[in-house]
């Protein structure tokens, strides 16, 4: 007689599915909660132009981004197929982004304010003109902290 009583195979209990909606919901909940909504809608092309340096931005909520490229497909017919500078989610001019850099401030806290970078997302197609313009403008209103966005050379 063997101690352990014989040869009988037992079978495996079934899963509980009482617990798996539980575990459904905690996961939508975990995405709901960190994915991040994009802010605005890239109304312009972009193809970032290639660098040999690239660093990282600290925090990203102290930036504000200005756009330049030629606009999208659905907005070529009325814009055209000239590069434009898009601030948040409309096409403005350069005389423009001096209202633009002080609703920014504006938004930030106290302490934040001297934190806050401009980053420049420029298509690599576009005339330097249309930059130096910018950055004439930038200086104008003290906003000296500026970024380019570029990607890293292959």
């Amino acid at each position: 007689m063997s101690k352990f009583g014989g040869n009988k195979k037992k079978e495996v209990p079934a899963l509980s599915q009482g617990s798996i909606s539980d575990i459904v919901f905690m996961l939508l909940f975990f995405f709901m909660v960190t994915t991040q909504m994009r802010d605005q809608e890239n109304k312009v092309v972009v193809k970032l132009p290639e660098a040999s340096e690239v660093v990282k931005l600290e925090r990203k909520d102290l930036s504000s981004y200005i756009n330049i490229g030629p606009p999208t497909r659905q907005f070529q017919a009325k814009y055209g197929t000239e590069a434009r500078i898009q601030l948040n989610d409309s096409f403005k001019e350069t005389s423009d982004i001096r209202d633009f850099i002080a609703a920014e401030r504006e938004a930030l806290s106290e302490g934040d304010r001297p934190l806050m970078t401009t980053v420049i997302k420029g298509d690599s197609d576009v005339r330097m003109g249309i930059i130096t313009d910018i950055k004439q403008e930038l200086r104008r209103c003290s906003a000296l902290k500026i970024m380019y966005q570029a990607r890293k050379a292959d």
